[in-house]
């Protein structure tokens, strides 16, 4: 099994500001502006609050509702309308994608979404950032792969539940790929939902370390650093950008890149992590 902490969502160069973390403590992933996606902010759903109203409200600009928006990760079932047999799925393409290819990854790999959120508030109806609050990083969902597919190969009447996906409105591109969801995600005997969203905050979740006064300064189990056992995290390999706090490590994380990999081998350690991060999901 491979664990890949795959950065989604908006943040300051991708919409140009932090997802939200709701008065309830639960995380709303903004995807990513796109405007050659079929889908619209406006068009999507978390928890009853309109995407469109909420991320026009926190960007000060009402056109966002019209705006097309890159729903990827697709992992949330009310967050559109569904045609009959719809599984949560990613997308990937490009030098991301190229990267995943060389690292292995397969079905039956995890991936752990991260991303860049600030607490906010609604004051009179209005949604706003919480004046003082800083950003951190934090994992707010998962996608076990059942199916890895090339949408360039597949039939042009394959897959009907899932053309709305942005990765269908690409140009021809023998590297454009599709991650389908497992049914389960079976980890040592428990069974999880083969994808899904964490329901809040939780210090499991919470990558960002807790004296940091940056978001890419993370705390993290010490197995993800490189050691004679393992190369460790992928694009964070070089062993200056890890220290060493007993059985925690800080690590100055890559402001780069999309999708870090780690491969859990025969290790017993990275599994009782994912048990204690996946238990954040029963709340």
């Amino acid at each position: 099994m491979r664990i890949i902490l795959s950065r989604k969502g908006f943040d300051s160069s991708a919409g140009g500001f932090p997802s939200p973390i709701l008065p309830d403590g639960s995380l709303c992933s903004l995807p990513i502006p796109d405007e050659g996606s079929p889908v619209r902010y406006g068009d999507i759903a978390y928890e009853g609050i309109n995407l469109g109203e909420l991320v026009s409200q926190l960007g000060g600009k009402p056109a966002w509702s019209c705006r097309g928006a890159h729903l990827d990760p697709d992992i949330r079932f009310d967050a559109l309308p569904r045609a009959y047999g719809w599984r949560p799925m990613l997308g990937q393409s490009g030098s991301a994608q190229g990267h995943l290819r060389n690292e292995g990854v397969a079905v039956g790999d995890l991936f752990l979404f991260f991303g860049s959120f600030r607490p906010v508030e609604n004051v009179q109806g209005v949604w706003r950032f919480i004046p003082g609050q800083m950003t951190r990083q934090i994992i707010w969902g998962w996608l076990c792969v059942g199916e890895v597919l090339k949408i360039d190969e597949l039939p042009s009447d394959a897959l009907p539940w899932a053309r709305y996906h942005p990765h269908f409105a690409y140009a021809p591109d023998p590297h454009n790929t599709l991650y389908l969801a497992a049914e389960q995600l079976c980890l040592d005997g428990t069974a999880h939902a083969g994808a899904g969203v964490f329901p809040g905050v939780d210090n499991r979740l919470v990558l960002t370390a807790p004296e940091a006064k940056v978001q890419t300064y993370w705390h993290l189990p010490d197995f993800f650093a490189p050691s004679e056992e393992s190369p460790g995290l992928s694009y964070h390999r070089r062993l200056d950008r890890w220290e060493r706090v007993g059985e925690i490590c800080r690590l100055r994380s890559a402001y780069r890149g999309q999708e870090f990999v780690f491969d859990v081998g025969e290790m017993k350690t990275p599994r009782e992590w994912l048990r204690s991060v996946l238990a954040a999901s029963s709340k």
